[in-house]
């Protein structure tokens, strides 16, 4: 069997050991490959594995030796995944690899906006600490998360965690999802997804990417939010309007945002929200 590895270095940089997959058949490996490379590299495939690479229908018309291809990460919206059916080519993902890392994050990007652990740090560094007159120094107000609502849009295995975490921190926690039944957790309320955006002190993003997702935040669900609340996405990118978030910030519309994701990544130069405020 060929295997083809066409992004290895997003997964493994080197801290990782590629034997298990090897042991499986031929691997061929590249750390990254460009769209106009894939179908070269990938023609003799049987099988590939990939972590971001985009797969069209207009790549895998190409492939036809081509039978399984498995997603490095849980997120699967770069597979063109009704052109894989219908070629009977079988697609699999990472189901729950990352649920205490991710919700770690989500947590780390809110308390470096409530707290500004970094502003205060650089602060001192430059020696503000020692010539100030007062013992009680700060630079920004401290935002206590206690008794806050953090609503949850999207509650697989990872919304979950980040719901356990909250709780732990004395949030009240609210959540939408598609079938609020599967939620039996005492500790979550189920509501609207326009309640979680009306109602929440911090909005968390972690719902799949798909059509009716794309772009849930924008001028419009912005304009719910309340002007103090800060929105967390460690989903996917195009969640966002990133124009329409940027525009919010500077103006003041919405408290702050913590971002691990991008609609392209690495960013391109002109993407408003690397010039956003908070």
């Amino acid at each position: 069997m060929n295997i083809v590895i066409l992004d290895g270095y997003t997964l493994n940089p080197g801290d990782l050991d590629w034997a298990p997959i090897e042991a499986l058949g031929n691997v061929t490996k590249y750390d990254r490959s460009a769209p106009d490379e894939i179908v070269d590299r990938a023609k003799d495939a049987d099988a590939l594995l990939v972590n971001k690479v985009v797969l069209t229908e207009a790549i895998l018309e190409q492939l036809p030796k081509l039978r399984y291809i498995g997603v490095e990460a849980t997120g699967f919206n770069n597979i063109d995944i009704e052109a894989a059916q219908k070629r009977n080519i079988i697609v699999t993902n990472v189901k729950a690899y990352g649920p205490a890392s991710v919700a770690q994050h989500t947590f780390a990007l809110l308390l470096a906006l409530v707290n500004r652990i970094e502003t205060h740090s650089q602060s001192v560094a430059k020696g503000d600490w020692v010539a100030s007159p007062d013992f009680a120094y700060w630079k920004t107000p401290l935002t206590e998360l206690a008794g806050k609502t953090m609503g949850l849009v999207g509650l697989g295995d990872i919304g979950s965690q980040v719901a356990k975490i909250a709780v732990a921190l004395g949030m009240k926690v609210i959540a939408y999802r598609k079938n609020p039944a599967q939620t039996i957790n005492p500790d979550i309320t189920m509501v609207t997804l326009e309640s979680v955006f009306k109602n929440s002190d911090v909005i968390s993003l972690h719902c799949p990417l798909t059509d009716e997702t794309k772009d849930l935040i924008n001028a419009d669900t912005i304009a719910w939010m309340k002007p103090s609340a800060i929105l967390i996405n460690t989903g996917r990118g195009p969640l966002i309007n990133e124009a329409d978030l940027a525009a919010a910030l500077k103006e003041k519309r919405i408290g702050g945002a913590g971002l691990d994701v991008l609609s392209a990544e690495p960013p391109k130069a002109d993407n408003p929200l690397l010039s956003a405020p908070n």
